[in-house]
């Protein structure tokens, strides 16, 4: 019997296995781009650094196509020190998409300090400045963040990108965004398991990895909240754009249609454990105000570390594009 859903995430140390180090002997050069692997197993490749990129201009079409090819295949890209202010990040963030999220504005636009629609807050700051407190309901909607977890599932039409950046200073203590690979996951699970998850259809709710993350708070979500977020419906098995097949896979997958929940969850939590090994992930630690990351929501998961009483500023905002 699957007894345990609720699901916690210590923040993990820098230098433990499958955290990020850098192939210099894998180094790709296509153009002006510098392209340095992170994670690399046989013919697979998963993760890596960019250099190259102009960020004080606007970036040309070639380039974008560019990187568009490229991150086909690695699934996340890191860059460092990019100087983007929010405008530059959604111009960018255009670029690889005709349609950005539209932020929902959960507890307020009037409690928003970014003053974009087309970002998300998810750093621990408040309007006035001051870091969010721990007994308040968003402390207890971020917590989400740290368990592994696709961005948007919960919307009937995916989300192909996200795109985090960083603003001012680096956290006090250090602070990770850690990246699972969904495509080579899948490739090695065994045939039989293969075959029982090819068809199947999985709801997904933010409301439950809210509540997996804070059962007490989000045991009830409110009527506006659910209003906002009603759940939706995903294959299972998917194809990514480099054209391997992919886990589809959230904490916001509640049920696998035609199971009972306790059976869905007992599957659900068996493959993102799976996906979640060690040689499957690597920690992307955020070292200073400009540093983005760019991942495809199609081919991998990904999580935060959690807020923590006593943890300084952490000012980070997401775009998301919409899927074509």
């Amino acid at each position: 019997m699957f007894e345990s859903l609720t699901r916690v995430y210590l923040n993990t140390a820098a230098l433990e296995p499958g955290s990020l180090r850098l192939r210099g002997e894998d180094v790709e050069m296509i153009g002006g781009l510098t392209v340095v692997p992170v994670l690399v197993a046989g013919g697979s490749v998963f993760g890596a650094e960019v250099f190259g990129v102009d960020w004080k201009k606007p970036i040309s079409n070639d380039v974008v196509g560019q990187l568009v090819n490229l991150q086909d295949r690695y699934a996340v890209f890191i860059f460092r020190e990019t100087g983007l202010d929010n405008a530059g990040h959604i111009a960018f963030s255009k670029q690889l998409g005709d349609k950005l999220e539209v932020n929902p504005f959960f507890y307020g636009r009037e409690n928003d300090r970014v003053g974009e629609s087309l970002l998300f807050d998810v750093g621990n700051i408040e309007l006035d400045g001051s870091l969010v407190k721990s007994n308040s309901r968003r402390w207890h909607h971020s917590m989400d963040n740290a368990l592994w977890h696709t961005d948007s599932t919960y919307h009937q039409q995916r989300s192909k990108y996200s795109l985090l950046l960083s603003h001012g200073d680096a956290v006090t203590g250090g602070c990770y965004t850690h990246f699972a690979d969904t495509r080579r996951a899948y490739s090695d699970l065994p045939q039989d398991l293969k075959d029982e998850l090819e068809d199947l259809i999985v709801e997904h709710d933010l409301w439950h990895s809210r509540k997996l993350a804070s059962p007490i708070i989000y045991g009830s979500p409110t009527d506006r909240e659910k209003a906002l977020k009603p759940p939706a419906y995903h294959r299972l098995v998917q194809t990514a754009p480099d054209g391997r097949k992919t886990l589809y896979l959230a904490a916001h997958a509640k049920r696998i249609i035609g199971r009972s929940f306790g059976e869905s969850q007992e599957l659900i939590w068996r493959l993102i454990d799976h996906c979640t090994q060690s040689k499957y992930v690597f920690s992307m630690e955020w070292l200073s105000g400009g540093d983005m990351v760019w991942w495809d929501n199609r081919q991998s998961m990904h999580r935060s570390n959690p807020y923590l009483e006593g943890m300084s500023a952490r000012d980070v905002r997401r775009s998301t594009v919409v899927d074509d």
